[in-house]
């Protein structure tokens, strides 16, 4: 399996750069890198505080980070925050993330890259967030004896660290100090391969995250001005095909008004919007006739990356898209966390969170554009049902909070960022 990962990590890179003439994405992930370690550098260069390094994915990844991330930072003001992300989806939205002092591209993995890295970084902890493995800096951490420490992590059966074939996978897991797992389906996963010691339940610090953002929403007057006293679906994260499914209810209802933040804001992603929801605007357009008394739109089509996390505030129902593409389903909590129902498609299994808030009873997940309208239509109508879904949704994310402390406490007890 390590030989298939060399020929992995050499590849890519490849493939990006033949890529990168055509895709946007591609080429903001090549030159991102193009100059990374001379950045690197420069950046450090006169650093004389101990250093704390977090790498996440992507967008996701760095919400469950950060948490933590902005804890230890108030408890050790001391040390400087160093944040990487592998993907432009993280790295291009958080950028000028002001709690971090440095944010950079990940290298690419490699031995030479790994050793480079580090020795200019110099960390003296490393946080991993979720999903990420990647063997060199790993391998180099352990060699390094800096504590190295994965957070939020999940686990599944048809992971190759449970396989015949996992060795490679199971030597990366044994350069970490310690394993911070969602669920006890993870530690049970992980002890029956060895890891019993290094491995604790924490739950998901995405829990602790969505809690702060509700704590400091600040209302968007444009949006209070759009939705008035009418009922309102806010739609986060939609893909076509949870548009197709959403579209014919926020058309036949007028009545009803409906906020939609397509995951990709691109001009032509917009303009499919545009021509899906018949009386639509962009909220750039509906920023600027604000004060304008107009009645004939009940859509609003948000064409900016940021003010998902407080538009569910608005919701009367929420709805979360990607549930009906193969991702699955985007983040529930950050609706859920405002007391209000969550509705989805019907890919959500590898998401514990949807799985559970169905369980709870604080969301709904429909099949079809059929169903979608049953839902909205009883929740709508049944105001007792509907308050116990709202009671439902917020309660499941407070029982869930505290992953963090127990994270920033095991640092502390454990002395891993005292001289």
């Amino acid at each position: 399996m390590k030989f298939l990962y060399d020929i992995f990590i050499v590849c890519y890179p490849l493939i990006a750069k033949l890529l990168a003439t055509k895709n946007a994405k591609a080429k903001l992930w090549i030159d991102g890198r193009t100059t990374v370690f001379e950045q690197l550098k420069s950046a450090l260069a006169n650093n004389n505080h101990p250093v704390i390094w977090m790498h996440c994915s992507s967008l996701g990844e760095f919400e469950q980070g950060r948490p933590v991330a902005e804890q230890l930072k108030q408890q050790y003001p001391n040390h400087k925050l160093l944040i990487t992300f592998f993907s432009p989806s993280g790295y291009e939205v958080q950028k000028n993330y002001a709690g971090a002092n440095w944010i950079f591209y990940l290298p690419m993995d490699s031995a030479l890259n790994a050793t480079s890295f580090l020795n200019i970084v110099q960390p003296s902890l490393i946080l991993f967030v979720k999903y990420e493995f990647w063997f060199y800096y790993l391998r180099e951490a352990k060699k390094r004896n800096i504590p190295l420490l994965l957070i939020s992590g999940i686990f599944r059966e048809n992971q190759p660290f449970f396989k015949w074939y996992g060795s490679f996978h199971k030597q990366m897991l044994n350069y970490f100090t310690h394993l911070f797992v969602q669920n006890i389906k993870s530690k049970d996963l992980l002890q029956q391969i060895g890891f019993t010691d290094t491995v604790s339940i924490c739950g998901d610090t995405r829990f602790d995250r969505v809690l702060a953002i509700a704590q400091q929403f600040t209302p968007i007057p444009e949006i209070e001005h759009f939705v008035g006293n009418s009922p309102t679906i806010v739609a986060g994260s939609t893909w076509t095909e949870d548009d197709l499914e959403l579209a014919h209810f926020v058309n036949t209802h007028p009545s009803i008004k409906c906020i939609v933040a397509p995951h990709d804001i691109s001009k032509s992603r917009l303009e499919q919007c545009l021509n899906y929801y018949k009386n639509a605007i962009l909220f750039s357009e509906w920023k600027t006739n604000a004060l304008h008394e107009n009645t004939n739109y009940n859509c609003l089509i948000i064409d900016n990356i940021g003010m998902l996390s407080k538009l569910y505030y608005y919701a009367t129902i929420c709805y979360v898209g990607g549930g009906f593409g193969n991702d699955g389903v985007h983040n529930v909590l950050e609706a859920a966390v405002y007391n209000k129902p969550v509705i989805f498609g019907p890919e959500y299994e590898k998401f514990i969170e949807a799985t559970e808030l169905l369980e709870a009873d604080g969301a709904f997940t429909i099949n079809s554009a059929v169903e979608l309208e049953t839902v909205f239509n009883e929740i709508l109508k049944d105001e007792m049902a509907y308050k116990k879904a709202c009671n439902n949704a917020g309660n499941y994310v407070v029982s869930k909070a505290g992953a963090t402390n127990k994270i920033v406490s095991f640092i502390y007890e454990k002395r891993l960022l005292t001289n």
